[in-house]
């Protein structure tokens, strides 16, 4: 099939970025004719995939917004490719992806946080109201013959706040490189990480990686660092916020030494060489590719319940979920327990087989034959 990837830049910086990048390179290996229609193209496209530029007013993000939702269809038109799958809010495709929840569920999560002024300021922001009526008109559109969640909590999302049915939702979780991302890294590289970092060989390592710090909970963790029963173990964390020097200034008063900013690594899967536990207590996590990569590693994973590939531990490792990520005793509770686990070699095995159940050819499988279905069936029986 000739098909359409449809966002608005092609980049390697974000999640949604990486997995329009992954999809374009699985569909292509599955013998598909890709394309892709980007606004911005920062990285190359993968060899062999085509990639086409959607003019757009650069005068702000909403007049951008709304001049790619009105140029993309007429540019992707030209190409007639069978299948079009938006990875943000093109309009007038066949497939909308949501890696990300609603536009509409994040203003209220934020509402809720932030109070009335907040309220105020999204009913009367210009931006907000037209991501909003894009949205809707993604969900809604005639055209639009199948919608694909990347969680169970994204699905419940989207039916809450547009009535979507349940029978147009398709929950397709994420993939994983099980190669890339192997309990083998744990003999091959862990020490040498340890060693860059100054990090003892035998104390215990929680590792964080991620950015955007406080949607992801490391305000939470960090303060668990005070803690008596923490007093040897190590926490390392990787990647970027806009508030970094706080961040280091805080945790170097609470825990001198023993938390530790490496900024962002592009070998990241040494990282979870090195680490004992990986930590990704979310406010608000639509997936976290984080989880699927520490479990391929052989790794437990503290996980918020607010994260959707929590949804993805089994046996043992459920002991690592955590209900109410803002809350200190549980957030403290679950860790000194994951610490414990995380010696046995069962555990261990356990996570391994969990990622390999969910490895990136699994998943580039099963949205081809999702796609396959979509093409044969004519557009009034899709449900």
């Amino acid at each position: 099939m000739k098909i359409a990837l449809v966002h608005k830049r092609l980049d390697l910086d974000g999640g949604t970025e990486r997995d329009l990048f992954k999809t374009a390179e699985g569909l292509r290996d599955l013998g598909h004719d890709v394309h892709l229609f980007c606004s911005e193209l920062r990285v190359a496209a993968p060899t062999g995939i085509a990639a086409h530029v959607i003019p757009s007013i650069r005068l702000g993000r909403t007049a951008q917004l709304l001049s790619m939702a009105w140029r993309a269809p007429e540019i992707i038109a030209q190409q007639a490719c069978d299948l079009v799958i938006s990875f943000d809010r093109a309009p007038d495709c066949d497939v909308v992806r949501c890696g990300g929840g609603t536009h509409r569920g994040f203003l209220n999560r934020l509402a809720d946080e932030a109070g009335v002024l907040r309220s105020l300021w999204q009913n009367i922001s210009v931006y907000h109201r037209t991501v909003l009526a894009l949205e809707n008109r993604q969900f809604h559109s005639a055209r639009t013959r199948k919608i694909i969640a990347v969680s169970a909590e994204v699905k419940r999302d989207i039916m809450a706040n547009y009535a979507v049915p349940c029978e147009r939702i398709s929950v397709l979780y994420n993939g994983v490189d099980e190669s890339r991302f192997h309990p083998r890294r744990r003999l091959e590289r862990g020490q040498a990480v340890r060693a860059r970092w100054k990090i003892p060989s035998q104390a215990q390592l929680v590792l964080f990686v991620g950015s955007g710090f406080h949607r992801k909970g490391l305000d939470g963790l960090i303060s668990l660092w005070q803690m008596a029963e923490l007093a040897d173990v190590y926490l390392l964390v990787v990647g970027g916020d806009a508030r970094l020097g706080r961040y280091r200034r805080w945790a170097e008063a609470l825990a001198p030494g023993r938390v530790i900013f490496a900024d962002r690594q592009s070998g990241i899967e040494d990282y979870y060489g090195a680490a004992d536990v990986v930590a990704l207590p979310s406010l608000q996590e639509a997936f976290g590719n984080v989880v699927l990569e520490a479990l391929s590693s052989g790794l437990p994973v503290l996980v918020s319940r607010r994260a959707g590939a929590a949804e993805l531990l089994r046996g043992q490792l459920v002991a690592g979920i955590v209900e109410r990520p803002g809350d200190g005793a549980e957030l403290a509770a679950k860790l000194i327990g994951l610490l414990r686990m995380s010696r046995s070699e069962g555990v261990r095995q356990e996570a391994r087989r969990i990622g390999e159940a969910y490895s990136w050819r699994r998943h580039f499988d099963a949205l081809d034959a999702l796609l396959r279905d979509l093409r044969a069936a004519p557009a009034s029986c899709v449900s």
